[in-house]
């Protein structure tokens, strides 16, 4: 309907074309100012007229086309032309787009393909809660593209390549032997590598031996490489733990050490375009032009670097997938990187560097809390999980003890509830972790949503049939409260739409908790199992058409919605 409206008001104003005025189109702060509002300032300034007499002009238009275009009526409030629907029609539009494949979203992603580059774990490391941050915000990324049709490639590019392997090994001939990583594995490497550290702030010796062995990597020395595989392995069962949990997969693990024999191409191509430069024995490429450090390409022994490897990565995704976009997920703290990169490679004369993006987020801290860690102040991810499940478990048995299934709902709810807290903020900010918040029942948590959506469930179970869609009787939902929740409904779409422009997962996690809290009023307000036989039917379309947006909305986070709880 608001397509309609803009398309009849293009052909009122020759100078607006309806793509703008669809975005300009606004949901009013309170209902009575109407279902659509529209501001003409913007139309005032490219029409060089008042934008209240353009208000005026567009209410009279309007009010001329009522019947045609679906309005009750249109009312000009100063500069805004503020529009109401019919409320019947509009129920009835929004409830059977609802039913439509795909729920009615947009598939305008269909053909294109986006790269994604998150979660990316360090090798012979622990996966702490940093890295729970990228992988929890590129999956519901991922999920939301693939909502609109987009072919999404997850590429999990693993830190599995770098000068910390050298002194890896070094410590583990040192200090630890093949029976003690055996058995204890990750935790064992972890150990050592903290050793490493500790004893060569005095022995710089150790430094030197580090980048010896590093050497023997980069020439395919067996014993070098057939350590670093091991240890490679032993980390990926650690990855797949908390993966598993998280209900998360990847369609490449391809990491850096994958690029390294491309980058001899790359420093090629480079000297070619008389791109490289020397400084100090390293190759770079000089960014001052662009306010910028140059970007380093090989080292001074000649061996290759981050940036050279990520640099060989764009050009071996673009020509593998064809990309439309490629998104790195990473901390905001290496927003000066990709910079660089991305730079580069515009400076190499590709014009599709436009298609590469950088999502930043920010850091993780605890609210005074202490959270049981395995190792001091470093907060692993399966620690939290794994904590976050006992504690639904124990809210579970204390509020619903003879509910069946209890472990397997406490899993959804424990790692719904870690996700949709993450993602519920914008996610540049930082994320401050309180338990309290993370699995309250009430208010902007994952328990909260989850919880709407098993009422939902619940009202349908005890219907125990399928419900009508044919014979509706819309009036019946033409009620503020019931009104409120199609018009909660109706924005589905152009939630999926904004957060997948602004690559903001967070915009989909607020629309979740306004279509709940809608809803639980809608539950209180209005009776439906006990209402009359049209009041009935309608409402239970209602309650049938929250809970399937409820649960396909949570999904594009990654939580999944229990039947129960």
């Amino acid at each position: 309907m608001k397509k309609k409206i803009c398309q009849y008001l293009s052909d009122v104003l020759a100078e607006m074309p309806e793509e703008e005025l669809l975005k300009l189109v606004e949901i009013p702060p309170e209902d009575k100012m109407g279902d659509y509002a529209i501001p003409c300032f913007a139309m005032a300034k490219k029409m060089h007229r008042n934008p209240m007499q353009i208000a005026s002009e567009l209410v009279e238009k309007l009010n001329e086309q009522k019947s045609t275009l679906g309005i009750e009526k249109a009312e000009n409030v100063g500069a805004y032309c503020n529009i109401y629907l019919k409320r019947d029609l509009f129920v009835k539009k929004c409830l059977e787009m609802l039913l439509k494949e795909n729920s009615g979203v947009s598939q305008c992603g269909v053909g294109k393909t986006i790269c994604m580059d998150y979660s990316s774990p360090n090798i012979a490391k622990n996966f702490h809660v940093g890295h729970l941050r990228t992988t929890v915000i590129g999956n519901s990324l991922y999920k939301i593209y693939q909502k609109l049709g987009y072919d999404v490639v997850r590429i999990n590019h693993l830190g599995d390549w770098g000068t910390q392997f050298g002194k890896l090994i070094v410590a583990y001939k040192l200090w630890s032997s093949e029976e003690l990583v055996k058995e204890k594995g990750i935790e064992e490497l972890l150990r050592i590598y903290v050793k490493f550290n500790t004893e060569s702030e005095n022995n710089e010796e150790l430094i030197v031996e580090a980048r010896e062995w590093f050497v023997k990597m980069e020439q395919n020395e067996p014993e070098a490489l057939k350590i670093w595989n091991w240890f490679k392995e032993i980390s990926m069962i650690e990855f797949e733990r908390v993966y598993d949990l998280l209900g998360i997969s990847f369609d490449s693990y391809l990491g850096e050490s994958f690029y390294r024999d491309k980058v001899p191409a790359l420093v090629e191509e480079l000297k070619e375009k008389g791109l490289l430069e020397e400084s100090q024995g390293a190759q770079v490429i000089d960014l001052e032009e662009y306010h910028m450090p140059p970007c380093l390409i090989t080292k001074s022994d000649g061996g290759s670097i981050y940036h050279s490897r990520d640099i060989a990565a764009i050009l071996y995704r673009k020509e593998q997938y064809h990309f439309e976009k490629c998104l790195y997920v990473t901390g905001l703290e290496q927003s000066l990187h990709f910079k660089q990169i991305f730079k580069a490679i515009e400076v190499m004369g590709y014009d599709w560097t436009d298609g590469l993006v950088h999502v930043p987020y920010g850091l993780v801290s605890l609210a005074g809390e202490k959270l049981s860690t395995r190792n001091g102040n470093i907060i692993y991810a399966e620690d939290i999980l794994k904590e976050a499940i006992e504690r639904a478990y124990n809210a579970i048995i204390e509020k619903n003890p003879s509910l069946s299934s209890k472990e397997e709902i406490a899993g959804k709810v424990g790692v719904g509830a870690i996700i949709f807290h993450d993602l519920f903020n914008q996610r540049i900010k930082n994320v401050d972790f309180s338990w309290k918040e993370v699995l309250n029942f009430d208010g902007t948590t994952g328990p909260y949503a989850q919880y709407t959506y098993a009422r939902a469930k619940s009202v349908l179970r005890k219907y125990g049939k399928a419900v009508e869609t044919q014979g509706i009787d819309y009036t019946v939902l033409t009620d503020d409260v019931s009104y409120n929740v199609v018009k909660i409904l109706g924005g589905y779409e152009d939630a999926i739409m904004n957060s997948a422009e602004k690559y903001e997962p967070s915009v989909v996690a607020r629309y979740v908790i306004s279509l709940a809290t809608a809803f639980n009023k809608f539950y209180h307000d209005c009776s439906i199992l006990q209402a009359g036989e049209k009041e009935k039917m309608a409402r239970l379309l209602l309650v049938d058409s929250v809970q399937k947006v409820l649960r396909e909305a949570c999904g594009l986070l990654g939580m999944e919605c229990p039947e129960e709880m």
